[in-house]
């Protein structure tokens, strides 16, 4: 056995290295993969190439790390392929956040779905379409991409649909609600069993059992009530779980701008996110930590050269399902996870051609995905308006559709509750100009922009900056408690 993986977006901060130290966990893998990172950013690529090449040569793995800007050489007879690209860098997205704000649409993240996730998509479906047809063209005959990058759901659509790369959307959101799950429940994780199905970052803990009994809505609704932190920083999950009586996988933040109830009112929106952790609803708080990550990154670095390298050890790995994918198909142990794939009839009560997040098992022979069949209504009718966004969203980048660009962002959920049809219209088009050079497929679209904007009649924007806004800290502020600033940045996703 010898394959070679690459990583698309490999100068990512913490994810590359990750994930590399994951694969190498597993003995079989140790000596016989070899790695080909490529990036735009070739600062950042030594980077990371650096730490991770010194993390091989202390675990005595003997394998050169490729390196290149060169994106087809990376790719290059690859068998699988890892995606954990960030298209705009953080320049994009803060236009994701920035603008929206400007017209009183507050997300804590806005990566997924409401309008900065959708503009998102159409960078990174434009970016992905590219990737794909050099797979297609110089990796392995069978190559699998591995996709990391967000918005998952659109991002893994536009890979298998338009891409022809067969592509599995992969997120940790699953696990990490396990675990939380877990903890409430003062149960070990293992000891847990879970049936999870939806769409990404909106699935639904639809039956958990504890040596097999099992545990109601009703008794996990009052043990997160009678939790003091718990329902203090989980406040949209809990009203969730209490008025459709399943838990949801996202964080409270990321799950509060995928509904239109929660964030649309500003004098509301404090009440149900808390500030003790940006992913608790935090005003633009991912782009926040992403930028204090990075600052500190590049600061910082010669002294991450000085700190130990990671172990490839089994009690090192993560839970990130892209390693246990890998080992699985090439030495067929078994592995059941939640991967992001096509729908084709897992979950019958949403559109067979959209992208669903469904418990699937690799082994030798393949990825098997389980018929899950009906989704409870309630949770059907929330996911059912996503996916309808999503495919807009898809469908208006692959084709350059700026009509179908704006009806993604009109059916959004907490878009539409917040603006009127002129002023999202307007907002797409200040957002399609902000992000021209990483959207190819609108240059019309874009000269029609610049010119409606030009004649000066437009709509006055609020002067907004978000409820619940913290401050972005200077590489000299973070330096106050390197400890935290390093793990901060080391977790970093992408």
């Amino acid at each position: 056995m010898s394959l070679k993986i690459a990583f698309i977006g490999a100068g990512s901060i913490g994810f590359t290295r990750r994930l590399m130290t994951d694969i190498l966990c597993v003995p079989e893998l140790r000596n016989n993969v070899t790695f080909a990172f490529t990036d735009i950013n070739q600062r950042n690529l030594d980077m990371v190439t650096s730490l991770c090449q010194r993390d091989l040569e202390a675990n005595g793995v003997s394998t050169k790390i490729q390196s290149t800007l060169d994106r087809r050489e990376a790719l290059k007879d690859a068998k699988y392929v890892i995606c954990c690209a960030r298209i705009g860098c953080l320049e994009g997205f803060v236009t994701d956040v920035e603008i929206p704000l400007k017209y009183g649409v507050d997300q804590c993240v806005g990566d997924t779905i409401c309008i900065g996730g959708i503009m998102y998509g159409q960078r990174g479906i434009a970016a992905m379409l590219d990737f794909c047809r050099d797979m297609r063209e110089v990796s392995h005959p069978d190559v699998l991409l591995l996709n990391y990058s967000n918005p998952n759901a659109m991002m893994t659509w536009a890979a298998n649909v338009y891409g022809g790369v067969p592509t599995l959307g992969l997120c940790h959101g699953v696990q990490g609600g396990e675990h939380q799950i877990a903890g409430a429940l003062k149960i070990p994780h293992e000891e847990l069993d879970f049936i999870v199905a939806g769409i990404n970052h909106q699935t639904w803990y639809l039956q958990i059992k504890h040596k097999g009994r099992l545990i109601s809505s009703e008794e996990l609704l009052a043990t997160y009530e009678a939790d003091e932190h718990l329902c203090k920083t989980e406040k949209v999950r809990i009203d969730i779980l209490r008025r459709f009586g399943y838990y949801s996988t996202e964080s409270n933040g990321h799950l509060s701008e995928y509904l239109a109830w929660y964030r649309k009112r500003p004098d509301d929106l404090l009440n149900w996110i808390d500030l003790s952790n940006w992913h608790h609803g935090e005003t633009g708080g991912y782009l926040r930590v992403c930028t204090e990550g990075r600052d500190w990154f590049e600061t910082d670095f010669p002294n991450w050269l000085k700190e130990p390298p990671y172990e490839y050890k089994p009690e090192k790995r993560s839970h990130e399902h892209g390693s246990f994918i890998i080992e699985s198909l090439e030495t067929g142990r078994r592995y059941r996870g939640c991967f992001n794939v096509m729908n084709n009839g897992s979950i019958t009560n949403l559109p067979q051609e959209c992208v669903v997040e469904v418990p699937c098992y690799a082994d030798g022979n393949g990825i098997s995905v389980t018929q899950v069949g009906d989704l409870p209504l309630g949770c059907a009718a929330v996911c059912s308006q996503s996916v309808w966004v999503q495919k807009l969203s898809v469908e208006a980048a692959v084709y350059g559709d700026v009509m179908l660009l704006k009806q993604a962002a009109m059916m959004d959920p907490l878009t539409g509750a917040v603006c009127n049809p002129p002023e999202i219209s307007q907002m797409v088009d200040e957002m399609l100009i902000a992000g021209e050079e990483w959207l190819p497929q609108y240059g019309e679209a874009i000269a029609d922009a610049k010119a409606y904007f030009a004649k000066g009649d437009v709509i006055a924007p609020k002067n907004y900056q978000g409820a619940a806004r913290l401050h972005t800290r200077t590489a000299a502020e973070l330096a106050k408690d390197k400890k935290a600033a390093t793990e901060t940045a080391a977790n970093a996703d992408k």
